[in-house]
């Protein structure tokens, strides 16, 4: 094909990148080369930065950045810059910061103006083109007029981001649980009783909120907890932010009851969902919750592995240039596809001849209980599942052959950690072999290709790697390797994740702080230096180290690792009660401290059989170990392996007397 327009970012590997590069606008990578022509020609850089898979960056490029004339105006009076936000978390961030000061809210596209040195100046997420036009002519003439006035006020914004970032003084008493339960019982009044998730739109399903009230529930039986867990998953198990066809969830929903998603898939989110909906499962034994983790997996091994077994970043909202179009459907088509049970279909998943969404098109979601379909069908469930199972099939073999999503293709190390983990929490769960196999393969894809003269990075792409990793991939792949160890066995995976541990103290920790940086101390410098603490979509780097800190100073007899652990809860728990969302990851860590964190270790002939029982009950604050032979791990090195079949349970350095049955064990921790 040909392409009236080429720019560099054809040399790019990122599939956002590459998505710009027949764009008439002059875009640069992130690079010294674009600062450079910068102060070179003293002109103002234009930082744009979104993700493959974001339907209003595809907007914006094709309103604005494919046009000529508007093409011309940034050309002559900026330096342009485009960012995967996936591949540079840490130039997204500080923007990010920018962007909020400035405006009170953010998002991506995210456009942020800065001097040539990179402070920014002015910002915003999506524009359309008369209202872009006009913010660029503004700008130029401003920068042209009244430099001195831009460098003010460029060095006032980065103030206030680097206010932003600065950690209060440490309190000397660590927050109790006590105090968090109060945090929770009043953060609780958000939750949406009736449809599940908190009460605004747009809805996130936000993984790591639900993994904190659901652990909280289990140490304290609070009811109205349970009951806003269980609601939010089976809301959005029955939405149509849950793919019923091929599986998977989309990244969120844009209304209050889980129907209408903005379509893009990300592996981060339903990795961590594998995770959530596998624990679940263990506290309450819904089928629906094992038929989400199964089905999600199958979309994640069918459609985001690579040949060698790692996992793929993102599936775009739009197909043909039209949002969610691979997904819906039209009553018409499913009446000629599934005849005589068309009707059915249509009643099961809320079909309407007017449709149910947009353009007379059909989003599929459940608003019918079982016990409802019966009384409406004179059917008994079974049959009508087996129906609709039969329909499913037939739709998704002819939802194959459209044209499909585009698919971001880069394998990102901190995400692949996350879906490494939800294989393996799966597989520690249900027992299914595959789900193993698919944690270890990616794990040891990870391991083997990842790094570079021990040094981790971030992207895989085209066969290269590229990137040095950030304090995110560090963290994330330290706790996924734990429990690839935990579902496995072999200790070659927890000295994996020992060694990330002791390297990323040594790139990223901040003595003064008692935290991490995003950023390592050896890399390129941006204007300031961030520390990641808010747990969002992902889990924070800072809460997911303390949490990996706490475990491996078990392992490995380190005392030093638990008092960093709670250094750093110190450091953020006055964000606990005006910000509790996003801390939540932390508020985890609270219960291990206060209810005890044990390691459960089993050895004998029937281990095997004795970790599949003690794995069907719910216990966040314990870890399962199989010791099947001698270990030079120091938790483990006084353990030999039997014949007869013993569980010691540890905690704070200290094992009880054998127990033999998992009765007694669960009795002693619960």
């Amino acid at each position: 094909m040909q392409h009236k327009h080429t720019n560099r970012l054809i040399n790019a590997s990122s599939p956002y990148l590459l998505q710009h590069a027949h764009n008439p606008v002059e875009w640069y990578e992130w690079s010294d080369e674009a600062f450079e022509k910068a102060k070179r020609e003293d002109k103002l850089v234009l930082i744009s930065i979104g993700y493959s898979a974001c339907h209003w960056c595809h907007v914006m490029e094709h309103e604005c950045f494919e046009k000529e004339d508007t093409a011309a105006i940034m050309n002559e009076n900026f330096v342009c810059i485009k960012v995967d936000r996936e591949e540079r978390p840490d130039v997204d961030q500080l923007y990010m910061d920018a962007v909020q000061l400035l405006t009170g809210r953010g998002g991506w596209p995210l456009n942020c103006f800065a001097l040539p040195d990179g402070r920014p100046i002015h910002g915003g997420t999506y524009f359309p083109k008369p209202e872009w036009e006009r913010l660029l002519a503004a700008l130029a003439d401003f920068y042209a007029t009244k430099k001195n006035e831009a460098t003010t006020y460029a060095a006032e914004l980065t103030n206030g981001i680097v206010k932003m970032n600065l950690i209060a003084q440490q309190p000397d008493e660590l927050i109790s649980y006590k105090e968090v339960t109060e945090i929770l019982n009043s953060w609780s009044k958000h939750f949406d009783t009736l449809f599940g998730g908190y009460t605004w739109a747009p809805k996130f399903p936000m993984p790591n909120n639900w993994e904190l009230f659901l652990q909280h529930d289990y140490y304290t039986g609070d009811e109205d907890m349970h009951n806003a867990v269980h609601t939010t998953l089976r809301k959005m198990a029955d939405g149509g932010i849950y793919d019923h066809l091929g599986g998977g969830f989309a990244r969120y929903a844009t209304d209050s009851i889980w129907k209408a998603p903005h379509f893009e898939k990300m592996l981060y989110d339903n990795g961590q969902l594998m995770s959530l909906y596998a624990h679940a499962y263990q506290q309450n034994k819904n089928e629906l919750y094992r038929k989400v983790v199964f089905e999600t997996a199958e979309f994640i091994h069918r459609e985001m592995t690579s040949p060698q077994g790692a996992f793929y970043s993102a599936l775009d909202a739009d197909s043909e240039g039209i949002e969610g179009k691979f997904y819906i459907w039209k009553q018409a088509e499913l009446t000629r596809l599934l005849g005589n049970n068309e009707q059915l279909f249509s009643l099961y998943y809320s079909v309407e001849a007017v449709g149910n969404w947009e353009h007379e098109s059909n989003i599929l979601y459940k608003t019918k209980s079982d016990t409802e379909l019966e009384k409406i069908t004179g059917k008994h469930i079974a049959d009508i599942k087996a129906i609709i199972k039969q329909c499913k099939e037939t739709l998704l073999n002819k939802r194959a052959k459209r044209i499909r999503p585009g698919l971001d293709d880069k394998i990102i190390t901190s995400w692949n950690a996350l879906m490494i983990k939800g294989f393996a929490d799966a597989f520690k769960v249900f027992g299914e072999a595959k789900f193993l196999q698919q944690a270890t393969t990616c794990a040891n894809f990870i391991i083997d290709n990842m790094f570079v003269d021990t040094k981790l990075f971030r992207i895989y792409k085209n066969g290269k790697v590229s990137i040095e990793a950030f304090a995110d991939d560090y963290a994330l792949l330290c706790d996924a390797l734990m429990s690839v160890y935990e579902a496995c066995g072999d200790e070659k995976y927890l000295r994996v994740a020992a060694q990330l541990m002791e390297q990323a103290i040594q790139y990223f920790y901040n003595q003064d702080s008692k935290l991490f940086y995003f950023t390592s101390n050896e890399g390129s410098q941006l204007i300031t230096r961030k520390t990641d603490v808010q747990d969002d979509v992902i889990p924070s780097a800072n809460s997911t180290f303390a949490k990996c800190l706490y475990k491996l100073g078990f392992y490995f007899d380190k005392p030093q690792y638990h008092a960093m652990a709670k250094q750093m809860v110190k450091a953020v728990q006055s964000k606990f009660e005006k910000h509790t969302s996003s801390y939540t990851n932390w508020m985890q860590l609270l219960g291990w401290l206060e209810h005890g964190f044990y390691q459960l270790i089993i050895t004998g002939n029937n281990a095997q059989e004795i970790y599949t029982q003690l794995m069907q009950s719910y216990t966040p604050n314990a870890i399962v170990i199989r010791l099947t032979h001698s270990s030079t791990i120091p938790l483990l090195a006084n353990k030999k392996p039997t014949t007869e079949t013993y569980i010691y349970v540890c905690k704070d350095y200290t094992c009880s007397l054998p127990q033999q049955t998992v009765e007694d064990v669960l009795r002693i921790i619960h």
